[in-house]
């Protein structure tokens, strides 16, 4: 097929998601310099400023790159469905919005791996730079940021039964597990503002659509990079069935994912040489941690039959009720609509000698028949889910086609360490009894899913096999860190490779404690100082 030219840009982002659209809006704040964005996926879809939307997106074509895993001993053979944004926004404009930091352990973690600047004393500025948040905030917290942040303001006779039964048993209330500690119950903080989902599309990007030097293409997936004697120049995209190529003068960012950036790696001859010979693509740089050091939370789900029907939303989402809560939203943008997936979070221990907290736990307020169809049962129920929040298990991702159409292979290879498989077992036994506790007595009628029949150690462990699905955090397959252990130095610059980087999820060289996208928005933040700085 004919290679098209195309002008030269001095950045060139790939993926305009949770990162690339920060770091599009951050570098086009400098007039002198001009920036490209590519996006494989389409421009927003109308619903995705509706929160509940994340329902509708879950399993749905064109706005969802719907990976799957291969199957494994760890997840009973199944094949896990990964859902990863493919719009505008990336999977920000199709999550659950859970805002999440994480501990100030986590960035410490990073550091003392040998990555300067990425320690908590460092992040913590760019977290409090991105919030705009404005609940009883202290110096903490940021209120001027782009993004939009909120708590909850719905009021359930559920919320406050789950708080006072997590109390009974000795688990503390958190009025901000965003703040200097993140143990404890709390209510769930948002990128909701308003009634509508802040995604990085809306907060980050769309503000700066009208400026000159920021030119966004969507629909145009990138092929492969254009390596020459050990420097990135350019990349190959395709768009309307032509292929383009576009030089670049200064950088390139590669934030496609912690799934796709390794992908386009390995397809531009980046990575274990063993794997690229085997797929028939040239060599370019044996980078052997490309696709390495895979981490998911491992989610498992639990569902119960209520005694109370407001204190759930299945009735308001089934049948003519649905219309009602439609046209509350329309309205006035609050009801079912304009919430979470999620509406109190709890990040706890499961041995009180634990320095912080190794586990998280959602509750929802309403239940479902079928994770893929998302139905809402015919009774008043709800959920709640758990994961633990830095796994030992590792995967991979890696090619098995020189087509860049074809899905990678992708390995999580939960399970695989004995500590994560008691960990969890725990999570669930605390989930449980948090919902068991007398303050839950007038609410709570019976489990409804798996039931009581699952309860001792073994059987718990092959419910979380045959029935656990990922936490939707991919990441760690672009490791930064020093050395032949990872991709990226914490310049986020590939090793071995002049003008590249990679900013995403992909470079985390640990999972952060809780949902990832917070996280993902700082490395944005954090990519564009650095690249500006290299301006100067």
């Amino acid at each position: 097929m004919t290679i098209n030219e195309f002008k030269q840009f001095d950045y060139v982002i790939i993926g305009a998601g949770s990162s690339g659209a920060t770091i599009a809006s951050r570098l086009s704040e400098n007039s002198n310099i001009n920036v490209l964005l590519l996006e494989a996926g389409r421009k927003e879809h109308f619903f995705s400023q509706i929160p509940m939307s994340f329902g509708l997106f879950i399993n749905k074509a064109g706005v969802n790159w719907r990976y799957r895993s291969e199957g494994e001993i760890g997840t009973a053979n199944r094949n896990i469905p990964i859902p990863r944004g493919r719009m505008i926004g990336g999977s920000s404009s199709i999550n659950g919005m859970v805002y999440v930091r994480g501990q100030s352990l986590d960035y410490d973690t990073w550091a003392q791996h040998g990555n300067k600047g990425w320690g908590w004393s460092e992040v913590s500025k760019i977290f409090k730079k991105i919030e705009n948040y404005h609940d009883n905030i202290g110096d903490y917290r940021g209120s001027r940021g782009l993004l939009g942040i909120s708590k909850i303001k719905d009021e359930n006779p559920l919320y406050d039964a789950l708080i006072e039964s997590a109390q009974s048993l000795g688990y503390p209330f958190n009025k901000d597990y965003n703040g200097p500690d993140q143990e404890g119950i709390s209510r769930i903080q948002a990128t909701i503002s308003n009634g509508r989902r802040m995604s990085t599309n809306y907060c980050y990007l769309k503000p700066a659509l009208n400026r000159k030097n920021l030119t966004v293409i969507t629909e145009a997936m990138t092929e492969k990079l254009i390596i020459e004697n050990k420097e990135c120049i350019g990349v190959i995209y395709k768009k309307n069935n032509k292929l383009i190529r576009v030089l670049c003068k200064k950088e390139i960012i590669l934030s496609a994912g912690a799934i796709s950036s390794p992908q386009i790696l390995e397809l531009s001859g980046i990575g274990n040489e063993c794997i690229l010979s085997k797929n028939g693509i040239k060599i370019q740089h044996n980078l052997p941690a490309v696709g390495e050091h895979f981490q998911d939370h491992f989610m498992a789900r639990l569902q119960w039959k209520l005694k109370i029907k407001k204190a759930s939303y299945n009735h308001l989402g089934r049948g003519f009720n649905k219309y009602g809560e439609i046209a509350k939203y329309i309205f006035s943008k609050r009801g079912l609509y304009s919430m979470p997936a999620a509406s109190i979070i709890a990040f706890l221990k499961t041995k009180k000698y634990l320095d912080t907290p190794d586990i998280q736990i959602q509750y929802i307020p309403f239940s479902v028949g079928s994770l893929k169809k998302r139905v809402f049962h015919d009774f008043p129920g709800m959920a709640a889910a758990c994961y633990q929040l830095r796994p030992n298990s590792m995967g991979s991702i890696h090619i098995n086609s020189p087509d860049p159409y074809k899905h990678p292979s992708i390995k999580f290879n939960f399970l695989s360490n004995d500590l994560d498989k008691q960990v969890l077992i725990d999570a669930v036994k605390i989930m449980r009894n948090i919902v068991e506790a007398k303050p839950m007595d007038l609410i709570r009628d019976f489990e409804h899913s798996p039931g009581a029949s699952v309860s001792n150690d073994i059987e718990i462990e092959q419910y979380i096999r045959e029935n656990a699905e990922t936490g939707f955090h991919p990441s760690g397959t672009c490791r930064m860190g020093p050395g032949s252990n990872a991709v990226v130095d914490d310049d986020l610059k590939v090793h071995g490779i002049k003008g590249l980087r990679v900013a995403d999820a992909s470079i985390f060289p640990t999972i952060p404690s809780g949902n990832t996208n917070a996280a993902c928005i700082m490395v944005g933040e954090k990519a564009a100082e650095l690249i500006k700085q290299s301006l100067n």
